[in-house]
């Protein structure tokens, strides 16, 4: 239950930062975010098939 309020604590202040910076700014994060979940999600995949 801690967990749910600590998360929904920090989506709060960064949908909060979100709205006070500009449009080119918050594209350019959400870009650099996704790379970088796109990037981790490869390196498991490839990590999981050599387990097998």
């Amino acid at each position: 239950m801690m967990f749910l309020v600590a998360a929904l604590l920090l989506m709060g202040v960064v949908l909060g930062a979100v709205a006070h910076v500009p449009l080119p700014v918050t594209l350019v994060a959400a870009a650099v975010i996704g790379g970088w979940l796109l990037l981790f999600a490869a390196r498991e995949f490839r990590a999981r098939g050599r387990r097998y």
